[in-house]
């Protein structure tokens, strides 16, 4: 594995950071906390456990859209939906990476239609730099990081490494032999 980029006790620091900005913005709302499985359960348990107001936690899958015979991504489409009505929620979609915001704006146009109270994002990692859409209601942020390939505390590349407790920068060698293994 490549070098680490953040130590856990980092990461833990800047989440509970992220916990007390988001409990004084939403003191006595009881928000939605929604994420994306599977790189975003990580952070989603550890920003519930230290978010000091009640909240409620619900996830979302998503996949690239491929329809078409268009590969090149892009698109994403909805593999398993809310349990909740989002109608009158206060709803924080909590997102591991938010890079060119494809994602987000896809989640908040589908979840916007259900008229939630409120709706607003967090992200552990953000890459502004590579944005293509720019309106979106992303309030919290952990980290600005460079446009690298990361590894661990939840991410993943090839459903591998996810479960490293520091996030690591993934090294070309391990690039190529994950490639190579496909």
């Amino acid at each position: 594995m490549g070098a680490v980029y953040l130590t856990r006790a980092q990461i833990a620091a800047r989440v509970r950071e992220l916990g007390a900005e988001i409990a004084a913005d939403y003191e006595g709302l009881d928000p939605l906390l929604v994420a994306p499985l599977k790189s975003s359960v990580v952070f989603l348990a550890d920003l519930t456990r230290a978010l000091p107001v009640p909240h409620t936690i619900d996830v979302v899958e998503l996949a690239p859209y491929t329809g078409g015979g268009n590969t090149n991504g892009g698109g994403v489409r909805l593999l398993k939906d809310v349990d909740v009505p989002l109608e009158g929620r206060h709803v924080l979609l909590v997102e591991d990476v938010v890079d060119t915001g494809l994602t987000l704006h896809f989640l908040c146009k589908t979840f916007a239609l259900r008229d939630p109270a409120s709706l607003a994002a967090v992200t552990l990692l953000d890459r502004p730099h590579r944005r293509l859409v720019e309106e979106l209601p992303l309030r919290y942020a952990g980290f600005s990081v460079p446009d690298e390939l990361f590894a661990g505390y939840g991410l993943g590349l090839d459903e591998r490494w996810r479960a490293l407790p520091d996030l690591h920068v993934v090294s070309a060698v391990e690039l190529g032999a994950t490639s190579s293994a496909a």
